[in-house]
């Protein structure tokens, strides 16, 4: 049984967070940077042991402040400095300056909205960490002061945005003892709709046939609005065509030949793009003079774009031109020396020429024209596109000695050029007596500690900028020597080289000193010290033999390492038999014996033709013998004829290696007669290379094999191996694809080889036959229109060459192909299913030539064309395939079309489908739950979707046991919902909205420990309040007094 209880709450709430931001597209990527000094004994190793990726988005328009602007410098080919790899500071304890993780963007906040919230986002990483400032329009903002300005953890709250008071270039500048780094610029923008003028609108009065311009004069708004226009009531809207013509740039209605069926009252209506506000004009009377007809006149053009069009590459243009005349005029477009773009559209009638995906290559002075019977009347105007900056090259993080120079060049594209600018800590860097700034490259000569900080350079052209970044370190450290350098003693034979490494690591570099014993090494022809510090000894001796010590010095300190010299006698190999010449089926033991020094431990190791024997691997044919410690013997059993090669002993110590070969040849007996001078080789290939040596045999044994004959080839003979594999491939509609393997040039018997390629349909009597002269070859193609799809034909391929015609290949019966579909899918449907998903189902006709192998959906943005669509294939006979990934309420159009190995059917008519709006992104709020035993009431306020989100249908209540992944879930239309936990342990609760878009963001977990039907009285009972926002919640609780028992 449940209890039922009342519960009174007056609760005192702020509104929760809303962010309108959007990411600007098609601008490129930033990045940040920082230069410091580090002391101590700090290594390059750990420097290079953090990751820290620099990668930040740029904004729109200038990203510093105002007054910081400096002088513009072009970069070139940066040059890279002894930099960092990219993969240090994954160490926590490996100390760096800030990176920022995430900036502010541009946000746009509805001032009706019920959201009282903005928040600029900005989150950095580093060691320490940073901390955070914000300026407005290039002033530090006060956060402490004002009561509407709170920071979370980097992000800059405003409580109660005011377009007077807080419209502007927001900059993010965080701060550890490292320096500073200031983020691109966001702009807070307000969106709002004002209302029309009450006035009333004097009515217009014309002559038929006269052209009209009914003025709109909208109201104040932000940022742009769409204009649509009211016939006499709403919702009955005027439609455009090539006589009347809505401008979207002045908002006007233009008629260019009035009829009495334009008598009538006309309404403006303005939409606002991110509120979805509407607002109507006054109407404005549009009469009929009675004073006679408008006789026929020329064109005049009322509306044309300007006479400069910027637009930036990647965008859609829309150029507007309508004109007045009687007759109606006809408007075309044409780019002045040259051809319209072929992506081009013309819209409404012609009245707009609209250029997606804008390149720079579509620059150039566009004509509009519009044409009578009367005359004509043109305008022109130049479109130019721009590009935002993009990097080319960018900086490399660098560590510098004190004292050496700093060079850093950053490089980047744009239209209009860009131009740099470099900060240090966030504020500009000027030039000064040691800081050079040409061209985009930075050179700070002779760095010292007072270089240290972090540094940003900037390209930016009058429609963006870019940061990009780098970290110098300035070392100042005493030597110090890794590892793998620790190498106590060195093992070497006489006449060998030595190289006794000696690389400290150390800032400034240190000066090397070499001692042996207690003496300065003197270098000499045999003995230098490399640049680098190490030391090498040429054609050592036993005098080298003795005690190395390698010291590095610089102003901090100072390091050594030793190591010990020790040249042994030079190993030496015996291998025998030194050459071999055996009969399949005889056995052999090589043996190879080693002369090395006593105190050195030997390994043998055998190989056949330079690889390694694997003796498990070779069927017993192969055992190795270790006799002696010094020797060691390869049996070798049964010989076969691929036993045949070099048998090379490897001999390795801790000095030296070295190998010795032996040459091992297998014969097939095949004597001649000792007295004999002469012998006849027979069944050899026609028209192959041969040589031949001659062996003489005794019973005493084998000797030496003559030297090898002359190259002789064979005569040339009619071609006996046909090709193999004939089969069918592939192919379109109409053709016959015949494929084979080519047959080998040592069974082509002669010049002139070819291949005869013979076929006929299944059931007839000639042969029709195509030469093919390519000995490579290995397919031939058939064509004839009036080959139905799938016709069966009889196939052989026979083989030819200068000497006659060669045998034919077995016959295969081949068909010929069956083409590409001919039919497109019917009845396809798109069903928007989430805020990313949209079913797509259809039929296809199954009498339709050419069985489809699977099918392909093309789907693609209201806003683009149809070139730019998105493709994803289905196998076999699939009827439906789900789209994932969508853009939320977004509208799409899909074609269907079949395909198989010939090529693609027609597609389907297109079909359209509007996913779903988002889910809701704010978690259900201050969620109040109460415990009896094993039963959890849960009560919370409801969830309010946003505009652009999807309406709350209901929620979803999840639970698990800690340490699980599946959850249990309980659907409720209700703000409330009891919850059964069954077993004893703690309990994880969510919930989350429920809409057509999908599940919404979860709320905060909450953790509930289960005592399995544990009773818990009312008295004993605890209300627990979850609250997710930051507002102050103030309760009061009524007594529960239970209407029945549990």
């Amino acid at each position: 049984m449940w209890l039922s209880w009342k519960l009174l709450l007056f609760l005192s709430l702020t509104g929760c967070l809303s962010e309108y931001s959007e990411a600007v597209p098609g601008v490129p990527t930033s990045y940040a940077a920082i230069l410091r000094i580090k002391s101590g004994s700090s290594s390059l190793a750990s420097f290079n042991s953090k990751n820290r990726p620099r990668l930040s988005s740029p904004s729109l328009g200038s990203v510093s402040s105002p007054g910081w602007r400096g002088a513009a410098q072009h970069y070139h080919s940066p040059t890279n400095l002894y930099h960092f790899s990219e993969t240090f500071k994954n160490d926590e304890s490996v100390d760096y300056g800030p990176v920022f993780v995430q900036e502010p963007d541009d946000i746009i906040f509805p001032t009706d909205s019920e959201e009282k919230k903005v928040s600029l986002n900005c989150q950095a990483r580093g060691n320490p960490t940073p901390t955070y400032r914000w300026l407005r329009n290039g002033t530090e903002i006060d956060v402490e002061s004002d009561y509407r300005f709170s920071l979370i953890e980097g992000s800059l709250i405003i409580n109660n945005p005011s377009e007077m008071k807080d419209s502007g270039q927001y900059q993010c500048l965080t701060t550890n003892m490292f320096g500073s780094i200031l983020s691109r610029e966001a702009i807070l923008q307000f969106a709002y709709l004002g209302n029309f003028s009450g006035r009333t609108r004097s009515a217009v009065s014309v002559r038929e046939g006269q052209g009209v311009v009914l003025m709109c004069s909208p109201p104040l708004h932000s940022p742009e609005i769409i204009y649509s226009w009211v016939f006499n009531e709403f919702p009955s809207f005027v439609a455009e065509d090539s006589r009347r013509f809505i401008s979207q740039e002045t908002g006007n209605l233009y008629i260019s030949k009035v009829q009495t069926s334009d008598v009538g009252s006309y309404i403006c209506l303005v939409k606002n793009t991110v509120t979805n506000a509407r607002v109507l004009s006054p109407p404005t009377p549009l009469t009929l003079r009675n004073d006679g007809v408008m006789g026929e006149y020329e064109p005049k053009i009322e509306v044309h774009f300007p006479y400069t069009v910027t637009a930036a590459r990647g965008t859609t243009v829309r150029m507007e031109c309508f004109a007045l005349g009687n007759p109606v005029p006809t408007i075309s477009w044409r780019k002045v020396n040259g051809h319209n773009p072929s992506k081009a559209r013309l819209r409404k009638s012609q009245a707009v020429l609209e250029i997606p995906n804008v390149q720079l290559e579509d620059s150039g002075m566009y004509e509009c024209k519009a044409e009578n019977s009367r005359g004509r009347n043109v305008f022109r105007g130049q479109l130019q596109v721009y590009t935002y900056p993009h990097w080319m090259e960018k900086l490399n993080d660098t560590q510098l000695d004190s004292g050496d120079q700093l060079r850093w060049e950053c490089k980047a594209t744009g239209k209009p050029r860009p131009t740099y600018r470099w900060l240090k800590n966030g504020v500009p860097l000027w030039p000064q007596s040691r800081i050079e700034m040409i061209n985009g490259v930075l050179m700070i000569h002779s760095v010292n500690v007072s270089d240290a900080g972090m540094y940003q350079c900037l390209a930016e052209n009058k429609y963006g900028t870019i940061y990009a970044s780098a970290e110098l370190k300035i070392l100042a450290s005493p030597p110090t020597f890794p590892l793998n350098q620790m190498k106590t003693t060195i093992i070497v034979t006489k006449g060998q080289e030595v190289v006794i490494e000696c690389k400290p690591q150390a800032s400034p570099k240190p000066t090397i000193t070499w001692k042996k014993g207690d003496k300065v090494l003197r270098e000499n022809k045999r003995i230098t010290i490399l640049p680098h510090g190490s030391l090498r000894i040429l054609n050592a001796s036993k005098s080298d033999e003795g005690r190395y010590l390698c010291q590095g010095v610089n102003v901090f300190g100072s390091a050594e390492i030793v190591a010990s010299v020790s040249v042994k006698e030079p190993t030496r190999i015996e291998l025998t038999p030194k050459k071999i010449e055996l009969t399949v089926g005889e056995s052999i033991v090589l043996s190879c014996k080693a002369l090395h020094d006593s105190t050195l431990d030997v390994t043998f190791y055998w190989t056949l033709n330079g690889q390694p024997i694997d003796f498990e691997k070779e069927g017993g044919h192969f055992e190795s013998i270790k006799a002696q410690a010094s020797s060691a013997d390869l049996m070798i059993r049964n010989i076969l004829l691929m036993h045949a090669g070099r048998y090379g002993c490897r001999v390795q110590t801790a000095a030296d290696t070295v190998s010795d070969e032996t040459e091992l040849l297998v014969r097939v007996p095949d004597l001649i007669s000792g007295d004999m001078e002469s012998a006849m080789a027979v069944e050899l290939n026609p028209w192959v290379e041969y040589e031949f040596r001659v062996v003489a045999t005794n019973k005493i044994g084998t000797g030496d094999p003559s030297a090898p004959s002359r190259v002789i080839r064979t005569n040339e003979a009619v071609p006996k191996t046909p090709p193999a594999n004939v089969s069918g491939r592939s192919g379109r509609r109409h053709e016959l694809v015949i494929a084979w393997e080519p047959v080998s040039e040592e069974f082509q018997s002669g010049e002139g080889f070819g291949y005869i390629v013979a076929f006929r349909p299944n059931g007839t009597r000639g042969w029709k036959e195509k030469m093919v002269t390519s000995s490579d070859a290995s397919k031939f193609i058939y064509r004839d229109e009036s080959v139905p799809p799938l016709t069966p034909f009889e196939v052989k391929v026979g083989v030819y060459n200068n000497k006659g015609d060669g045998p034919f290949s077995p016959i295969v019966v081949i068909c010929s192909a069956e083409g590409e579909p001919t039919a497109a899918p019917i009845d396809v449907k798109a069903t928007s299913l989430s805020v990313s998903e949209i079913l797509v189902a259809w039929k296809h006709i199954k009498e339709s030539l050419g069985r489809p192998q699977g099918f392909e959906v093309d789907y693609w943005k209201d806003m683009q064309q149809e070139e730019a669509a998105e493709k994803v294939k289905t196998e076999g006979n699939e009827s439906s395939i789900l789209l994932t990934g969508l853009e939320g309420n977004t509208l799409y159009h899909l074609t269907v079309r079949a395909y198989n190995a010939a090529g693609y059917g027609p597609p389907s008519t297109a079909v359209h489908a509007a996913t779903k709006k988002s889910p809701p992104s704010q978690p259900p709020g201050n969620i109040m739950w109460i415990q009896d035993g094993s039963h959890v009431s849960l009560g919370w306020e409801p969830v309010r979707p946003l505009a652009n989100e999807s309406d709350v249908m209901g929620y979803k209540v999840l639970f698990r046991q800690e340490g699980q992944s599946n959850s249990q879930v309980i659907e409720t239309q209700k703000t409330s919902a009891v919850v059964l936990l069954p077993d004893v342990g703690v309990y994880i609760i969510e919930v989350c909205a429920v809409s057509e878009g999908g599940d919404g963001t979860a709320s905060p977990q909450i953790r509930v420990p289960s005592f399995s039907g544990g009773k818990v009285t009312s008295a004993q009972s605890t209300l627990h309040v979850l609250s997710t926002s930051s507002s102050s919640v103030t309760l009061l609780l009524a007594l529960m007094v239970p209407s029945t028992s549990w």
